[in-house]
């Protein structure tokens, strides 16, 4: 096994330069921290944004910042801010963001960012190309770059490539919207596993592929160009002994001392999140008010510390956001504050390590409750700090983390209602009862920890790898090509059986356009060319279809799946004297089916009928599939038919009649 490689869009050291000066510092965010110790342990490569544009570093600044990052194994993209404005504010936060938590309101669908995002998904395969050897195992991550896999699996074929995605993938009513659909799914389909955080986001995935790229998957599997692709759901843990631990750090006490001066003896709710608006956090302080109201007695007993981390302050949904919650905290504060007793504690700005983890010893309740969120590790992190089991976790059912923290309060983020009931429940909860809930949870955070998450990703990358080369163990070998074509250029005689639809044409919605294209013209006149070849092309199509577009060939023709056979240069036959009047019985079902499915139709033949359902909705046609099936087993009992089904097809035709009898 070669080295790892990660890829993302942030490395987890950001580069700033403070005074003419520059200084090296952690990233935030989940990922990078998360990822982090997992990639320490493997002593891997990171390919990654360094967070300074070009223009603010000089060319010897810029040698020796890329000296310094590649000594410790990071190798930095440098981007231009007008990259940044294009790739990054504009596609990713702009479109993507938006669009995958459902807030389509906020989307912004723009041709410019679009090119940006194409063009810096190839800045960031050139990077690779430079580092990556052949035997390395890369692992690309987030929105940012879902169109990597595919372009590195265009240069490096048997390259093993992993992607995993950090945040929701929508349904499929939602993600069509997305003009480049299309080239998104195809990007993805680059990697061996794709990686979601809940098998919601799977399903959503596949059910895209499906009726936008119409591949069919079984288990989560996908064959694409013959190469397998597995997807699989690896719900993302955290650091749990970094968070667990984080206690017996002096630095720590310290914070927590200092928390618990500020907030007295109230009963501590803890919410933190980024500000944005997928996290709820107007519906959030709603709620609380809701509370306050309904339960009179808890007035002067409870405390709200609202937690949120500036993000994206330039963009006017964001600072719309900003607007809305400054004026609520107020309009809470002066509702129900007294002189001594504040209800809100209010802290916008980011919690370095030490003090986030005195947050969470400190408080008593932790209310998270996004709107929509791929995962919440905030959650998990809470849950991991209660060492003497005590706290109570109010989770979003929209967040990933509900599929894994069932013990806690699952709460629905749009019902003020549900949320007020909920912190009610939650300062009354019996120690006994949180310490059981919090427990369980913990057992299961620390058993699946981000090291056990990242090795499982990893492991089930190299089994589909192993799949893949068991795959191809069983077509044709290098040794046995080099036997073939050594055999071939030695025959006095040849026969060249080509099966046609599917094998020399790409399968077409309609029959009439799979039409031989012009490389498969020039192989057919080589191989006519040479008097030692008889070649054959093979075809369930109609014989006046097959006859117009290769009669100017010196090939024999087999039509309607082994109903008609013309030499080369001779005459259409049939095998044997068949019957067409069944047609009459079997037509009207057909055309019930049609009717039923949008999108199918019927395709008449001499001696068949054919019913098509490759443009209709693949879950529906499937379905429709197994019924016609079902029925025409019943209708052609008696009969002398035969029932064939094809890549999204079913035809009725003549029992006994086959390609291989043809042949």
């Amino acid at each position: 096994m070669g080295r790892l490689l990660l890829v993302s869009n942030r490395l987890p050291v950001t580069v700033v330069k403070r005074g003419g000066k520059v200084k090296f510092q952690a990233s935030a965010g989940g990922l990078a921290t998360g990822l982090s110790s997992f990639y320490r342990s493997h002593r891997g490569l990171w390919v990654g944004w360094p967070g300074i544009t070009l223009k603010k570093l000089k060319r010897e600044e810029r040698e020796k910042v890329e000296e310094k990052l590649s000594s410790d194994g990071y190798h930095p993209v440098f981007l231009s801010q007008h990259e940044i404005e294009n790739y990054y504010h504009g596609f990713c936060n702009k479109t993507i963001w938006p669009l995958f938590h459902y807030f389509t309101q906020y989307t912004v669908y723009d041709k410019s960012f679009w090119t940006a995002y194409k063009r810096i998904n190839e800045v960031f395969c050139d990077k690779v190309l430079e580092v990556a050897r052949e035997d390395d195992i890369i692992w690309v991550h987030d929105y940012h770059l879902m169109l990597l896999p595919m372009l590195l699996r265009k240069k490096m074929f048997n390259a093993t490539i992993g992607f995993f995605l950090h945040i929701p993938f929508p349904s499929f009513e939602i993600f069509r919207l997305l003009p480049w659909h299309k080239e998104i799914l195809e990007g993805l389909l680059g990697a061996d596993l794709i990686g979601f955080h809940t098998y919601d986001y799977v399903r959503h995935f596949l059910d895209s592929i499906s009726r936008l790229l119409g591949y069919e998957h079984t288990l989560g599997q996908i064959t694409v160009d013959n190469r397998i692709v597995k997807t699989d759901v690896f719900p993302m843990g955290i650091d749990y002994n970094r968070f667990a631990e984080a206690r017996k750090n002096p630095e720590v006490r310290r914070e927590i001392e200092k928390i618990r001066k500020k907030v007295g003896n109230y009963k501590v709710v803890l919410s933190i999140d980024r500000l944005d608006y997928t996290k709820g956090i107007p519906q959030r302080l709603e709620a609380f008010d809701l509370f306050l109201e309904e339960n009179p007695e808890y007035r002067e007993k409870v405390t709200l510390v609202l937690v949120a981390v500036p993000s994206r302050t330039g963009v006017e949904h964001y600072k719309e956001l900003k607007r809305q919650v400054d004026e609520l905290i107020g309009k809470i504060n002066g509702k129900h504050g007294t002189i001594g007793w504040m209800p809100i504690w209010y802290l916008y700005r980011f919690l370095p390590f030490n003090t986030l983890v005195a947050m969470y010893n400190v408080a008593d309740i932790a209310l998270i409750t996004p709107l929509r969120d791929g995962m919440n590790l905030i959650a998990k992190e809470f849950i991991a700090t209660k060492t003497d089991g005590r706290g109570v976790l109010i989770l979003s059912e929209m967040a990933g983390a509900a599929k894994e923290l069932g013990e806690a309060i699952i709460v629905n983020p749009n019902d003020k209602e549900d949320v007020a009931r909920a912190l009610k429940d939650a300062i009354t909860m019996p120690e006994e009862e949180q310490v059981e809930r919090n427990r369980v949870m913990q057992r299961r955070l620390q058993r699946y920890d981000i090291m056990r998450w990242a090795s499982d990703f990893i492991d089930r990358l190299s089994q589909v790898k192993k799949a893949q080369r068991e795959l191809c163990a069983r077509r044709l070998t290098s040794k046995d090509r080099k036997k073939l074509l050594h055999d071939y250029s030695r025959a006095g005689r040849r026969l060249i059986l080509l099966d046609y639809d599917g094998t020399l044409v790409p399968f077409a919605e309609k029959p009439e356009r799979a039409k031989p294209d012009e490389e498969l013209i020039a192989i057919l006149e080589e191989l006519t060319q040479d008097v030692r070849n008889e070649v054959v092309i093979v075809s369930g199509r109609d014989r006046n279809m097959l006859g117009k577009w290769f009669d100017r060939f010196d090939v024999g023709l087999i039509a309607e799946h082994g109903v008609w056979v013309k030499e080369a240069g001779g005459s259409w036959e049939t095998i044997e004297p068949l019957r067409n009047d069944w047609k009459d019985e079997v037509r009207p079902l057909l055309e019930l089916y049609v009717d039923r499915t949008p999108g199918s139709f019927i395709e008449e033949k001499e001696f068949s009928l054919v019913w098509h359902y490759r443009r209709a909705d693949p879950e529906l046609g499937l379905m429709r599939a197994r019924e016609l099936k079902d029925d025409l087993l019943h209708l052609t009992a008696n009969l002398n038919l035969g029932i064939l089904e094809g890549n999204k097809v079913i035809e009725v035709k003549n029992a006994g009649i086959n390609k291989g009898r043809a042949v």
